[in-house]
């Protein structure tokens, strides 16, 4: 969470390598991409996320003495490199795509410039943080998505795998699109709206539901949301918070929200049978809401065989991303900085996925001026610069047959990369995470629906500008004339 020295937060040998650069006199300037290969759960995009415990951990990082102790401890460090680590701290720059930022395979979403023993110790932190908090807010975008407007509410602290996995997931949640969440520290710590009921455990407290429906009404008269599968849902949950609804319209205090939540059963058939008792009873106005181990999938479904819910609360499957746990970003070395300029570094592998893209580079949105919407990403050379008054040749940088000519002016185009740390230091602050989500919600807009939807959904081009085209060829071409 916030604020904690997290420096020893790292693989053992990116020390161990960090040794050899220092004992070898090698601490050359280079950049190392983040980015991913694939996008999580089945989507069409994934939403960045994390980067404000990226600038926490940046400025906290030094070796404390205790640190260097530890270190001295495992006899594997010599002491001229453990007094570097006494002095240590970071120097160098970092872009970064903003939280909230639909993003896309293989782009640089964060890019680190620095010596390189600054740059390797960040890699597994920066990747920690970043893969975690992206991972679960494209899960939640999609359970918003599915939702079609209704509240979706984070509910997972409980089955998350830790501590700062459901207070970090639970932020991350809300920007992806949550109203809230069940996380009390979550919401006190990045200014979320705190939500909740009631347990079953406190319907079995008292003697009968009804009683426990009445002083649960009377505590909170303001939201007043009833349990109400504790016993029998139709034959007695139901009939009881309609009866306690009744007594408070009698007397004049029925709360500004009301309602009940389902969580067990066949939340369709429920639903609507649920919905039809209070809307008989006179109370179309009480929201029904749901829970019990509901993702996108069974949203989806649910609303399709015309559930009568108004609003979910998501656990376990959010909070887990439990169809795909992990986001796969990876952290790359992409030039070194020799003889007054970036050099060129590309990793080779049968896998055409896995090569990596070389060089120093940013990352253009074109957006289709007309709708608004994201025609395709351009990764290309940090020194390029396009404008919108010249026509844009767009090829797929693998099936480069596969071309899309854009007229001038018929798309607007957009930076992405933000400095965030300029020698050493940071130059941005975050917003609110009620802002990011604020932010994030446009940033999907720009998505047409094909590229939303959850199965199968429409791949968004993320295309090489011709100079990057050719180097990265110039680089593959190079190693198969010399081996």
């Amino acid at each position: 969470m916030a604020k904690q020295n997290l420096t020893l937060l790292t693989d053992f040998y990116e020390l161990t390598m960090m040794q050899g650069y220092y004992n070898n006199q090698n601490n050359e300037t280079v950049i190392f991409d983040v980015f991913y290969r694939e996008n999580p759960c089945g989507s069409g995009y994934a939403i960045c996320a994390g980067l404000e415990q990226v600038i926490d951990y940046i400025k906290n990082l030094r070796f404390s003495e205790d640190d260097i102790e530890y270190l001295r401890s495992l006899n594997i460090f010599n002491e001229g490199f453990l007094s570097y680590l006494k002095g240590f701290h970071f120097s160098g720059d970092i872009y970064a795509v903003l939280e909230g930022t639909v993003v896309f395979p293989m782009e640089p979403i964060v890019k680190v410039i620095a010596p390189i023993m600054e740059a390797q110790l960040v890699e597994t932190a920066l990747l920690n943080i970043i893969n975690h908090q992206s991972l679960i807010a494209t899960k939640a975008s999609r359970v918003v998505y599915a939702a079609g407007g209704q509240p979706v509410m984070e509910f997972g602290l409980r089955r998350a795998q830790g501590p700062d996995a459901g207070t970090l997931g639970a932020r991350a949640a809300v920007i992806g699109g949550c109203i809230g969440t069940s996380n009390v520290l979550s919401a006190k710590l990045y200014d979320m709206p705190a939500l909740g009921t009631h347990a079953h455990s406190w319907i079995m407290s008292f003697d009968d539901e009804l009683s426990a429906f009445r002083k649960y009404a009377e505590l909170y008269p303001q939201n007043t949301t009833l349990l109400v599968d504790t016993y029998d849902t139709l034959r007695s949950g139901v009939p009881n918070a309609i009866k306690v609804f009744e007594e408070l319209r009698e007397i004049g205090k029925m709360p500004a929200k009301y309602g009940i939540r389902l969580d067990s059963g066949d939340l369709a058939y429920l639903s609507k049978k649920a919905r039809k008792m209070l809307d008989t009873a006179g109370f179309p106005g009480a929201s029904i809401t749901a829970s019990s181990d509901l993702d996108e999938y069974l949203i989806d479904s649910l609303k399709t065989q015309g559930a009568k819910i108004d609003s979910w609360g998501v656990g376990t499957k959010l909070i887990t991303s439990r169809d795909c746990p992990s986001f796969g970003g990876v952290y790359k070395l992409s030039a070194i900085y020799r003889d007054g300029k970036f050099i060129p570094k590309i990793k080779l592998s049968e896998n055409q996925w896995k090569i990596t893209n070389p060089g120093n580079k940013k990352i253009f949105r074109i957006y289709e001026k007309e709708s608004g919407k994201v025609k395709a990403d351009l990764i290309a050379l940090a020194d390029e610069e396009y404008t919108n008054d010249k026509p844009l040749l767009l090829f797929d940088p693998i099936a480069t047959w596969k071309k899309t000519y854009l007229e001038p002016d018929s798309y607007t185009i957009r930076d992405l990369l933000v400095p965030i740390f300029l020698s050493g230091e940071c130059v941005y602050t975050s917003p609110s995470v009620m802002d990011i989500r604020d932010y994030c919600a446009k940033e999907l807009d720009t998505l047409w629906d094909e590229a939303k939807r959850l199965i199968n959904p429409h791949i968004v081009y993320v295309d090489l500008s011709v100079n990057l085209y050719r180097m990265k060829t110039e680089l593959l071409d190079s190693f198969v004339l010399n081996k």
